[in-house]
């Protein structure tokens, strides 16, 4: 693949001048690079990327929307978006909800603004490379002072028929004062087989005042080995509450990140993850406190199965002048097998000394005590054993917002544990 590859694709969709440029210094930088650090993950010889850019063809798995409701929401299938609803009342309020190349027809100032603004291209390898090759995304807008007490849903399809790569880039601004509860998916679907590579990055601006639920779960196919990186920059008084499932059947490796620049803004991070088979999942999780009073919180847990390796990598970092800053940070593991790997490293870097900090981290099996217990009142190993699983899991269940997405989540997990 040539710069002029990525220039044609950069001319074939119009995009401006400032993308295009960004993308032909991005690829100038890739080879120079490191690979972003993931502590105690060997992933360096994964297949995250075959220098290709190209879109998807129409695809057969599409899935059916009779029975959708009329939320805001946008599909997409590979490159290719098959759904997009925005009511009247909140277009007429100024939200937008569109694939990334439309939303520079429409909003192009603020895309220029805000894109690549929380994590920057030259970053690491991954960063410079999905910003030259990135194929495909979406962009949500709120205007200040938007409230939107529905679900927001966007669903990301990569279709098990196609190698083409799933390299997405989704934004999400919301104005000052806005209030949204956003769902994501990304989930492989279809029967097929093809080998296929993800780099995903996630943008989340949360402006003054703004507050974001960030709900997410990830399902990507045991073929697809996926890079997946969320990044949250919040402003005075923003907040942004993640509940993120990472539930794939392939390698992973993933950045949720929180960079808390104004003063008085919050981050809640909790993340679940399950692992199964010989795959292996890494996931850093980081919240960088640079405002005064602004508080970070990291919760994540994660269960293990057969000879899967599971590692969480927390890391809470308080910037010098972060006065009255907190960050909290837990991660625990509970692994269902003999032959499963796992770490849970907590790491706190503390440069302020007006502050509070602390971390817990374990690693376990399932507590006889609670075993004894529901077996006791008449239920078989193995359903005692998914209860407790379930009971582990709940605190990020919970807060997703879309009861089916719910039931969905924890049916995976019962998949799971039932092929043991």
């Amino acid at each position: 693949m040539t710069k002029e590859t990525i220039k044609l694709f950069s001319e074939m969709h119009a995009e401006p001048r400032w993308l295009s440029d960004l993308r032909q210094k991005a690829f100038d930088k890739i080879e120079s690079l490191e690979l972003p650090v993931i502590e105690r993950v060997k992933f360096h010889r994964w297949n995250l990327g075959d220098g290709t850019i190209t879109e998807s063809e129409p695809s057969a798995n599409v899935p059916d929307f009779t029975a959708l409701d009329n939320h805001l929401k946008l599909v997409q299938v590979g490159t290719q978006t098959v759904f997009e609803q925005t009511p009247v009342e909140l277009a007429e309020q100024g939200v937008v909800f569109t694939d990334f190349h439309s939303a520079l027809e429409e909003i192009p100032e603020l895309i220029e603004e805000f894109f690549m603004s929380s994590i920057k291209y030259d970053d690491d390898k991954l960063a410079a490379y999905h910003t030259a090759y990135f194929n495909s995304g979406a962009v949500l807008y709120i205007p200040d002072n938007v409230e939107i007490t529905e679900p927001i849903e966007g669903i990301f399809y990569q279709d098990s028929d196609s190698d083409v790569p799933f390299n997405k880039h989704i934004m999400i601004i919301a104005g000052k004062n806005s209030k949204i509860s956003y769902l994501e998916r990304l989930e492989s679907r279809g029967e097929g087989s093809a080998k296929a590579t993800a780099n995903i990055t996630v943008e989340v601006i949360a402006r003054s005042g703004a507050q974001v639920k960030f709900a997410a779960i990830d399902r990507l196919g045991e073929n697809v080995t996926a890079y997946i990186s969320r990044r949250g920059k919040l402003g005075n008084d923003a907040s942004i509450d993640w509940a993120i499932g990472v539930m794939n059947e392939g390698n992973v490796v993933a950045d949720f990140d929180s960079d808390l620049i104004g003063n008085g803004s919050h981050a809640d991070l909790k993340a679940v993850a399950l692992s199964s088979g010989r795959q292996v999942q890494g996931i850093d999780t980081r919240v960088t406190n640079y405002g005064c009073n602004s508080i970070g919180n990291i919760l994540q847990h994660g269960v293990i199965l057969e000879k899967a390796t599971l590692t969480f990598n927390g890391i809470g970092h308080i910037i010098k002048g972060a006065k009255g800053a907190d960050a909290q940070q837990e991660s625990r593991v509970l692994m269902l097998s003999d032959q499963a790997r796992s770490d849970a490293n907590p790491i706190l870097l503390i440069d302020e000394n007006d502050v509070t900090a602390g971390h817990a981290a374990s690693i376990g099996q399932v507590d006889p005590e609670d075993m004894y217990y529901l077996m006791s009142r008449g239920l078989d190993k193995a359903t005692a054993e998914r209860l407790v699983v379930r009971g582990f899991l709940g605190s990020v269940i919970v807060e997703i917002p879309v009861k089916e997405v719910r039931d969905e989540m924890i049916a995976t997990i019962e998949e799971k544990l039932s092929k043991r």
